[in-house]
């Protein structure tokens, strides 16, 4: 949704990276090379996540996950202090390359809670890593998960780029079972106009993609940035008079 001084979208390309011990070095070296690759195309973010690939179980699903995948808790050291490793390394080069690192928020992860997320970009420190709220991700679980505002308050100052995807979600307490299927941006359980407002309240100034699962994806998603538009033609102004009232004006780099 971010756009250069040109008109051109700003893009972001995507990297994953397991955690497996036993292919430690393939690994980091496949975090490095695409780095180079995205400054070569003029992207200016590089999203990284810790996920693993989806197991057979998962590919089966009519959604998957509705099915348990691979997990690296955040409080399993043996996963922790390699992810800390290779994305600090990660982060500087994509420093060196003048790119920002976000790192996707995703349940059963080194960054499955708000709290791990930001403990690991603490503990990386370096001021172009940064943090993807993914919180779609964490609210889609069949299983009691927190209200959406829960996951994104504690992160916002961490903010780099954003995927941004709704789901609808329903919870029986009498059963405790839960069932979650995607929707659209302006239709599901997250409200993003609350969450823009908050995000750029914090300063958030990057590129957001919108994701969607399922049907016309490709008709979901520009129904999302018809949405996001929207919103943004609004909000930037409304958090700039906010703040001048307050005498923050912190709104320089905000684009719609």
């Amino acid at each position: 949704m971010s756009h250069t001084a040109q008109g051109w979208p700003i893009g972001a390309a995507v990297l994953q990276i397991d955690l497996d011990p036993g292919t430690a070095a393939a690994n980091t070296d496949y975090l490095l090379r695409p780095l180079d690759a995205a400054a070569e195309l003029g992207t200016t973010v590089v999203r990284a996540g810790l996920h693993r690939p989806l197991t057979g179980a998962q590919r089966r699903a009519v959604w998957f996950w509705h099915e348990p995948g691979g997990a690296d808790p955040a409080g399993d050291e043996r996963t922790w202090a390699p992810a800390v490793e290779r994305l600090r390394t990660a982060g500087l080069r994509a420093r060196e390359l003048g790119l920002r690192l976000s790192l996707e928020m995703y349940e059963d992860t080194c960054l499955g809670t708000p709290e791990s997320a930001v403990r690991l970009v603490r503990e990386i420190g370096l001021p172009n890593v940064g943090i993807n709220p993914d919180i779609g991700n964490p609210v889609r679980p069949h299983r009691p998960v927190p209200a959406w505002e829960e996951p994104l308050r504690p992160v916002l100052p961490y903010i780099n780029y954003w995927h941004i995807k709704n789901c609808y979600r329903d919870f029986d307490p009498a059963t405790g079972s839960c069932f979650t299927v995607p929707g659209p941006v302006e239709g599901g359980v997250i409200d993003y106009r609350l969450a823009l407002e908050l995000a750029l309240a914090a300063g958030f100034d990057g590129p957001i993609c919108t994701e969607h699962y399922g049907g016309d994806g490709l008709g979901v998603s520009a129904r999302n940035r018809g949405y996001l538009r929207r919103v943004l033609a609004v909000k930037p102004p409304a958090v700039a008079a906010a703040r001048a009232g307050a005498g923050q004006d912190r709104t320089e780099g905000v684009r719609p």
